[in-house]
């Protein structure tokens, strides 16, 4: 897991060849063009979305990892709370392709505002969508990276 600022997102490149090509996108000009329709950058391998949420107090909300994918997260507006814990931690419930969901404790917690972002490798598990304080609307951009297959 990461957590930085937009402007720190140079010092991470060299992890993957996928993920350097998404760092270079974590900027205010790209992050703001991104839509609510899939706009693929390199076909399955790299793809980005930006999705309006309405954040929750709801400590029941499920936890999700990946195994192929990893996630960057990023705000165009709003704050957003993103718990994490251990795949370990997590009482599965559901699978779906590269999605594995269930119950459990948040371990961490991040906040996530305008100019920060949230790199999620392989097995970070992640509740995304919890408010800090009050719910409210956000507009969150996510990166999906295949680093595996």
């Amino acid at each position: 897991m990461i957590f930085a600022q937009l402007s720190d997102a140079p010092a991470y490149r060299g992890i993957h060849p996928a993920l350097d090509r998404a760092l270079a996108l974590l900027v205010p000009e790209f992050i703001t063009s991104v839509g609510t329709e899939r706009q693929e950058i390199d076909g399955e391998d790299l793809f980005v979305t930006c999705f309006p949420v309405e954040t929750s107090v709801d400590e029941t909300r499920f936890f999700e990892y990946h195994h192929s994918y990893l996630d960057i997260f990023t705000l165009v507006q709003g704050t957003e709370r993103v718990d994490i814990a251990r795949p370990e931690a997590i009482s599965l419930r559901e699978h779906r392709g590269d999605y594995w969901g269930g119950e459990g404790r948040a371990e961490q917690s991040m906040i996530l505002t305008p100019g920060s972002f949230l790199v999620l490798f392989p097995g970070d598990a992640h509740r995304p969508g919890m408010a800090p304080a009050d719910p409210q609307s956000v507009s969150r951009v996510v990166f999906k990276i295949r680093i595996k297959e």
